[in-house]
């Protein structure tokens, strides 16, 4: 779902790494695994500035013949899952609060990225939105 094209580009002895999708996610690497590593961090990173301006996130481009993609952390895709959702639903914040029986800095918390939110309670807000959350391994 949030699985971003990468462009990973030698300069010099790194590897940069930029998403055309989320052009504020650049970072670099000694060589392409690590610089693939590193993009999960700076992916999270930029995104999260999407979601504290309240702006709904860029849409996933299609990956190029051979071209990597990345992907948030499974924790940050079920975030990001319920943030898209209610952003696309026109439900604000303290709605969600008042529909969860929460407060609103625990709905704060919940979209903060960097946060490391309980899973039961990303699962409560995606049922309250009509959503359920599907975990797999491949």
């Amino acid at each position: 779902m949030f699985d971003y094209p990468v462009t990973l580009t030698p300069d010099g002895d790194t590897v940069l790494v930029a998403f055309a999708d989320v052009p504020e996610a650049i970072t670099f690497g000694a060589n392409e695994s690590e610089a693939l590593r590193q993009a999960i961090d700076a992916l999270e990173t930029g995104l999260s500035f999407y979601v504290d301006a309240r702006k709904p996130l860029p849409a996933v481009s299609k990956a190029n013949r051979g071209q990597k993609t990345v992907c948030p952390s499974a924790l940050e895709c079920a975030k990001l899952g319920v943030y898209q959702a209610m952003t696309e639903q026109g439900i604000k914040k303290a709605e969600l609060a008042r529909r969860l029986g929460w407060h609103t800095p625990q709905v704060d918390r919940l979209f903060d990225l960097r946060h490391t939110s309980k899973f039961d309670q990303i699962e409560a807000a995606a049922n309250v939105l009509g959503l359920h959350i599907e975990v797999r391994v491949t």
